[in-house]
């Protein structure tokens, strides 16, 4: 084969691997650019409700109540707005919880699972420290802690399940789901209770669903809530507060 023919065929396998590497990137911009928005009049509703400083931090929105000696970080849902869980961070806080709520890459916590490193090492007032998650946040979130067990004290799961085994550890564990829940997929999380510690504490909203932990619409697939995100929120509110606050929770 001579020289010609040689820088022909390197020329086409460039191109051909170029090309390819175009339309990786272009499908992964499309599948990113089509999320969930936040409900904007939902969230400054939340602002104006309580007396919580929400402040820029680091990547991140923080929900201060004050004196907080216990802090939660939370991981957004898969291709959710992050913003759209502010109401529900709000209520969490009024409970006495500092709340973290990042802001992930693309709006999916898968890239950066880590996240909640740079916030409970740059907080040493916080005694107490919780990571929870909606649906794909807390599956990362869940995969955080079976790395980084010895800097959390729990896990809270909302619409969501553990991937890596944390069975044998002694973290505290709280699963939520909504009872009209049609995202979730029941098959993987039952199969997937083995993960958790035998002690978690499992808590289903009654008439609440998947989306409802957040404020960002129906979501595709989604079953119908009987009740209000207000009350779903209300509700996981005073169970994640009384969850952290109570070393020995159940209901």
């Amino acid at each position: 084969m001579n020289t010609k023919k040689k820088m022909k065929i390197g020329k086409k396998i460039v191109i051909s691997f170029v090309s390819f590497l175009l339309i990786i990137i272009c499908t992964f911009l499309i599948y990113t650019s089509n999320y969930y928005h936040a409900d904007d009049i939902a969230i400054k509703e939340a602002s104006i409700d309580g007396d919580i400083d929400i402040s820029n931090i680091k990547g991140a929105l923080m929900f201060d109540p004050g004196n907080a000696d216990t802090a939660m970080v939370f991981y957004p849902g898969g291709k959710v707005e992050y913003t759209a869980y502010e109401p529900l961070m709000v209520k969490i806080a009024q409970k006495g919880i500092l709340c973290i709520l990042p802001k992930m890459p693309f709006n999916l916590a898968v890239f950066d699972i880590n996240a909640a490193d740079k916030y409970i090492s740059g907080n040493a007032k916080i005694l107490h420290w919780y990571i929870g998650g909606h649906s794909l946040g807390g599956s990362m979130a869940a995969s955080y802690v079976s790395k980084n067990s010895g800097k959390v004290e729990g896990l809270i799961l909302m619409a969501s399940y553990s991937t890596a085994d944390i069975s044998s550890s002694s973290m505290r564990v709280l699963s939520m789901y909504g009872s009209k829940d049609g995202v979730l997929n029941k098959e993987a999380y039952q199969k997937n209770k083995r993960n958790l510690p035998l002690n978690f504490t499992e808590i289903v909203v009654e008439g609440g669903n998947h989306a409802g932990f957040g404020c960002y619409g129906p979501q595709q697939g989604d079953g119908k809530a009987d009740i209000s995100y207000e009350k779903q929120q209300t509700y996981t509110a005073q169970v994640v507060a009384e969850f952290c606050h109570t070393a020995n929770f159940k209901r």
